[in-house]
């Protein structure tokens, strides 16, 4: 396996990974998906809630608030406490009256590293006299229990593979018919200049009369994560290695214990 980095921003990370299967590539975007833990509020509890909203829509948006996170913190199934405590659980509070539009900063958390992603996520707008105050319990959690605990965005696409021909066919119009800007025009000669921008829709086959030939690498993927959480998504990466690693091991274990 060999992986390069196609571009990297703060909150996205886009990849180029060669010598992997489908199989492989699924198990990439599926651990990504669902077995990542990261931080969420996991229950509301409202002492007063006279906004427009119901509790249950109110403790909706609060729950897929983005929340920050450090490696320190357990999962409650395999914390030692029996009810909840530091290790596992952080306290969120909020009381607001209006008129104001409560935003995800106004959150006052119990532990400094538990804290929303993005501190102007709009809540709900309260009228004058309206008011709002709850307590709410964030834990860590996997994405397959809920998409709040989702880690990020990941989808992948094969690699293109472009070829086109002078010689025969109607390179030109190839060219006109691309949508992605994949080929570059000089002295009325066409080549590929841009494979990667290639989304394999295959217009420029279709129009080209046997000029264009387009495939997928079935061995070559660009990956693209985009966070959703706390995480960067190199973190992601690393944690989604280590998890396949992992399973990878206990599946040999079993083998040779069965055998």
């Amino acid at each position: 396996m060999e992986v390069k980095v196609i571009e990297k921003k703060e909150r996205m990370l886009k990849l180029l990974i060669e010598d992997i299967d489908v199989s492989m590539a699924n198990a990439i975007r599926r651990i990504t998906m669902n077995e990542v833990p990261t931080m969420a509020v996991e229950y509301v509890d409202f002492m007063i809630n006279s906004s427009g909203l119901f509790d249950e829509v109110l403790a909706h948006r609060i729950g897929l608030i983005p929340l920050t996170l450090r490696d320190k913190f357990n999962m409650r199934k395999d914390c030692k406490c029996t009810r909840g405590c530091s290790n596992c659980q952080v306290m969120l509070t909020l009381k607001k009256e209006g008129p104001c539009l409560v935003k995800a900063g106004d959150f006052v958390s119990s532990d400094e590293d538990v804290v929303p992603l993005d501190l102007e996520i709009p809540i709900v707008e309260l009228l004058e006299g309206q008011e709002v105050e709850f307590k709410a319990v964030a834990s860590l959690n996997k994405g397959r229990e809920h998409a709040k605990w989702q880690c990020a965005v990941v989808g992948y696409r094969h690699v293109p593979q472009v070829k086109i021909s002078n010689e025969k066919g109607d390179a030109v119009a190839a060219f006109k018919a691309c949508p992605k800007d994949v080929f570059d025009k000089k002295d009325d000669k066409i080549s590929v200049a841009r494979k990667m921008n290639c989304d394999l829709c295959m217009r420029c086959v279709e129009v080209s009369d046997g000029s264009a030939n387009v495939s997928p690498d079935e061995r070559s993927f660009i990956f693209t994560i985009e966070s959703i959480s706390g995480l960067h998504p190199e973190q992601i990466l690393y944690k989604v290695l280590d998890i396949i690693e992992e399973r990878a091991d206990e599946f040999i274990k079993f083998v040779k214990k069965e055998i």
